[in-house]
Parts: structure tokens; C-alpha cells; sequence
């Protein structure tokens, strides 16, 4: 066990400040750490030895036809329901506006009847169009990456391995394209999941659990094909094979707001995850056992950047730059005893690049389990946005100068600052970006713009204090200017926090939302990020993560920086 110094209290020490963390550009470069929503979702379906079991499992020879799984935890009884069907080719899309797919997905209370099962058969292919009842709470699809799901049968079905150089390429059989939950098409709300199941209470729990048993299915589906298809030759994947593969991911526009939208909640995120950092620089010393797990680790990132395999030459460029940085601290690291982590992380900040900083403080996490564990339970927060009516204006005012000074010093005189608008496409109600000068639609624009509003308010609100003075209260200001009362109220409310807003102007012209979408994957557990533009990106899910089968077994939680098997 890690050696603790024991002179601080857990949250002691220096904690980074808010204009350090909260830069976007830092924030799209987050990687995934220990309490990524996936990896403690595992951590309490392998401890609980939570019971996952084939209920019904319906399939012709060539896997199509429906599954139910029954999964019963400590506390309740439930139900994971699939439909497989054959697509045609030309039907097969990774755009939310398709309206066919591979496979269909819902999570759902109890035990699912013959009944209740063809009621469901009639709804969750449908998804969008469909209905289901509260009683469930996730509905989703996925699609086959099919030459690989094709590639990998094959290989079973003769009796040989998957080809781990082609696996290696995509990662996975099947992708996800939505996953839909909290109160959507007439599923139970999030209020609901939290008080009524409390093993899905931590924030995305039920829909990473979706995503994993899609994972499981794939495997599965890919074992039962090839056996049906060469029963005298064929051969089951290899465990750790299995772990190898995870569920792929397409996430675009339709995540980035949702960051924006909910800054108290991202604000715990981050200092859930600062606390964390916090704890291990203060309390972590760097004994034998520990620098030893700091080099695999290490080493085991460099090898995983290594292997992502992506088209896009930026990424490819972060990627690599990274893995140069991260063996130059490594280097650094072995030529010299140090008495704190901290000198790694001085280190870091003063000769590597941001990218390797944050990907050294995840590498810092993953040492001392034990002394961030506990934080787990602080990543849910109860989102209150309240007004302060009786605040001061020259109070309000010195506030959004103090809180936001970032916002204030972006000149939105340039046409370039503002120059894009974010909407709802009339056709999936999904998040789109047009030209503010050029395309009509801003009349309808998304409250997105942050920064502008803030500047905005404070604009009016000198103007305010002026002509009534400064005793006048925030009250008055906003009965007066009431278009400005919901970001008066949002930054008295962030001014209590202590990482605050995002610090983007989601309104410019060269705006980037892959990197909120990085920012929220990280927390999600994703890896492996590969952009197909500067407004989605591919990546693979639970990839090294435990198998269904692996519960109750003493696997370890060691399955960060996933790498080929045959490497490891």
C-alpha cells in the first residue's frame, strides 16, 4: 500500500486556480482518471458481484432476434432488453437522423413478461419515434462496424484469434450512436432513477451500464455466429481479447451544450477532481513501491498513445508530442529521488506541454486509490441557480469583475467574436452552429454565449449604478433590464463556486466544441479520441474493462490506458 504522510488533513494543500483549470484549452485535454463514471460503475458491479443473466436469448443462426438480461444487484431486480436485427447496408448511419439500426436497447425495472417484452418489441426499435414507460430508464442504439464484426467471426469461425493488428485499428464490434435517458421519450426522469434506484444515483450510471452491456452483447453475439456458422471448428474469443474490445462512440454537437448549460455540476466535476490531485500532491510520498507503479503506468501511456490509431494528423501530432513529453519526465523522473509529488507535477508545468501535464496528474491518481476513493459521492450535486435581490449593484458589479474579468476582456466590437450562433435543427432538435453574418436562424439562438451575455449585463449595469448610485440593489436592476436577470443570476451564483464557468467564447467564429466534448468524455471514462472534425469525434468505450464473466473474480482496477493484449 502507498505510503501516506499524515501530518495534513485530506483536503489540504494548494488546489490549482480557477484561471489555470477552467482555460478550454486545458480542459480539452483531459484524460480519464480513476473516478471516471465508468470505471466506479465497475468498481461496484465487480465488488457487489452484481448477478447478470441471459433471461431469454432469442437468436437465429446468424445473431439476430432479441435478448433479455436480468440483472439483480444487492438492492433490486432488473431488466436489459435487446433487439438484433438484420440492416441493409445502405440503412446503416452514425447520424442521430437515421432511423434504423443493428441493435436497440432499453434498461428497464424488474422482471420483463412475455407481455411487457412484446410491448417493448413494438417501442424501443423505434427509438425517437417510440414510446416506452417510466419504468425504464435508458433507451439506445448501436450499429456493427461491420468488416471488423464480419473479420472477427470469421477468424473464430476457423478457429483462430481475432487479428490483433485489425483490432488495434477500430477497437471494437459495435458503436453507439445515442444514449438517451433522464425523463426522454416517457422514460423516468432523473429525479426518479435517483431516489428509486440507488444503484444507478451516481451521475450517467445507468447509461454507462447500457453502453457496457452493448459491449457485452457484441462479444457474445460474435462468439454465438461463429459457433453456429463452423460448429466443428469454431472457437470462443479469448478473454483477453474480450477486455480488449471495447464499444465504439460517435459524440458530436449534441454533448457540447449540455457543459454550458449545467456550470454548477461541471464545477463539482472539476473540483471533485482537483481535491483528488490535491490529496495525492499533499499526502502521497514517493516511496519504492509507488515509484515503481508511476513508471508502468507511464510507460503503459506511452504505449497506448502509441496505438491509438486515428487519420486525423492533429490528433496524431497531440498524441505524439505527449508520448515525447511523458518520456522525457520519465527520464527526468529515474535520474533523481524526490521527497513529494509535487516535483513532478513543477516539473511538468515548467518544461511539458499541457496535454502531458494533465495526463501526468492522472498517472499521479492512479497510485493512491485509497486516498481519493471517498470522493465518489461528491460528483452529484443538486443544480440551484438563486438570485441575490438585495445585493448591492456596485457589489454585483465588482463581482462580475472579479469572477469574470475573463469574459470582460473579450472585444465583441470584432464581427469574429461573435461570429457563429448555436441552434436546434428543426428535424432531431439537435444542437447545429451557423454564421451569425451570413445565415438567418440567430433569432433562435441557444444561451450559449456566456461571455457575451456577461458583457452585456455589465455594460448596462454601469450604466445602472451611474444614474441610481451604488446602494441600489440587483432587485431593482434586474425589474428594470429583465432580460438580464438570468445570467444576474447565474454569476451570483457561480461567484460562490470555486472553479466557476468555463472559460470559452462559445460564440466565436474559430470556436472548437471537440474540446468540450473531451472535456465531458474524460469524465465519462473515454479514451482513444479520434475527431472527425472540429465538431464530433469517434472514440471507444470500456475498452480493458472487466467482462460480465470477471464478476465475483479478483480482477483488479487496473484497466486505465488500455493496451494490446499480446503487449501486455
Amino acid at each position: 500500500m502507498a505510503v501516506l504522510a499524515q501530518t495534513l488533513s485530506p483536503e489540504a494543500g494548494f488546489m490549482r486556480p480557477a484561471e489555470t483549470v477552467m482555460d478550454i484549452a486545458r480542459l480539452g485535454c483531459l484524460y480519464p482518471y480513476p473516478l471516471s463514471f465508468m470505471r466506479s460503475l465497475l468498481r461496484r458491479v465487480v465488488t457487489q458481484n452484481w448477478q447478470i443473466k441471459p433471461a431469454e436469448f432469442s437468436l437465429c443462426p446468424e445473431g439476430y432476434g432479441h435478448a433479455v438480461y436480468e440483472i439483480k444487484t444487492p438492492r433490486a431486480v432488473f431488466s436489459y432488453v435487446i433487439f438484433a436485427k438484420k440492416l441493409d447496408n445502405a440503412a446503416r448511419s452514425d447520424r442521430v437522423i437515421a432511423e434504423d439500426w443493428d441493435m436497440t436497447v432499453t434498461l428497464c425495472e424488474g422482471i420483463v413478461d412475455t407481455e411487457r417484452l412484446e410491448w417493448l418489441r413494438t417501442n424501443v426499435p423505434l427509438q425517437e419515434k417510440g414510446r416506452v414507460d417510466a419504468s425504464c430508464f435508458v433507451l439506445s442504439r448501436a450499429n456493427k462496424s461491420v468488416r471488423n464484426f464480419e473479420a472477427v467471426v470469421s477468424r473464430l469461425a476457423a478457429g483462430q484469434q481475432p487479428n490483433l493488428d485489425e483490432m488495434a485499428k477500430v477497437g471494437y464490434l459495435y458503436r453507439t450512436t445515442a444514449v438517451y435517458g433522464s425523463g426522454k421519450f416517457g422514460m423516468a426522469d432523473w429525479d426518479k432513477v435517483k431516489a428509486r434506484w440507488p444503484d444507478f444515483s451516481s451521475p450517467f450510471d445507468a447509461e454507462m451500464f447500457s453502453c457496457w452491456m452493448i459491449r457485452h452483447f457484441s462479444l457474445v453475439q460474435a462468439d454465438y455466429v461463429a459457433a453456429r456458422r463452423a460448429p466443428e471448428t469454431a472457437v470462443a474469443m479469448d478473454d483477453k481479447i474480450k477486455r480488449y474490445v471495447g464499444i465504439g462512440n460517435a459524440t458530436g454537437l449534441g454533448m457540447a451544450p449540455y457543459l454550458i448549460n449545467h456550470p454548477l455540476l461541471i464545477n463539482n466535476w472539476i473540483e471533485v477532481r482537483e481535491i483528488a490531485l490535491t490529496r495525492v500532491l499533499a499526502l502521497g510520498i514517493p516511496d519504492e513501491i509507488t515509484r515503481g507503479h508511476f513508471v508502468c503506468f507511464a510507460m503503459k501511456a506511452m504505449q497506448h498513445l502509441d496505438e491509438i490509431s486515428t487519420d486525423n494528423q492533429e490528433q496524431n501530432k497531440l498524441n505524439a508530442n505527449a508520448r515525447k513529453d511523458l518520456e522525457r519526465a520519465l527520464s527526468w523522473f529515474q535520474d533523481r529521488s524526490i521527497s513529494t509529488w509535487s516535483e513532478v507535477t513543477s516539473y511538468a508545468s515548467e518544461h511539458l506541454g499541457v496535454e502531458a501535464q494533465e495526463l501526468l496528474n492522472v498517472l499521479l491518481l492512479e497510485l493512491y486509490p485509497d486516498l481519493i476513493g471517498d470522493l465518489e459521492s461528491r460528483l452529484a450535486v443538486d443544480e440551484v441557480y438563486s438570485l441575490q435581490a438585495n445585493m448591492r449593484t456596485e457589489d454585483l458589479k465588482a463581482l462580475i469583475e472579479t469572477h469574470y474579468g475573463w469574459a470582460l476582456k473579450i472585444n465583441y466590437s470584432d464581427p469574429k467574436t461573435q461570429g457563429i450562433f448555436w441552434y436546434r435543427s428543426e428535424e432531431k432538435m439537435e444542437p447545429r452552429l451557423g454564421r451569425r453574418f451570413e445565415e438567418e436562424g440567430a433569432g433562435n439562438e441557444m444561451l450559449l454565449g456566456i461571455g457575451w451575455y456577461v458583457s452585456k449585463c455589465y455594460e448596462t449595469l454601469c450604466e445602472f449604478v451611474t444614474a441610481n448610485g451604488p446602494e441600489a440593489n440587483a432587485a431593482r436592476f434586474v425589474f428594470e433590464y429583465p432580460e438580464h436577470r438570468y445570467i444576474t443570476r447565474r454569476m451570483q451564483t457561480m461567484a460562490r463556486t470555486r472553479y466557476g464557468e468555463i472559460r470559452i467564447n462559445a460564440i466565436d467564429l474559430d470556436v472548437l466544441p471537440i474540446q468540450l466534448l473531451r472535456c465531458k468524455l474524460s469524465f465519462f471514462g473515454v479514451g482513444k479520441f479520434d475527431p472527425r472534425s472540429r465538431m464530433w469525434v469517434r472514440n471507444t468505450m470500456f475498452q480493458g474493462a472487466p467482462l460480465v464473466s470477471d464478476i465475483g473474480t479478483n480482477i483488479g482496477d487496473n484497466w486505465c490506458f488500455p493496451i494490446r493484449p499480446a503487449a501486455a
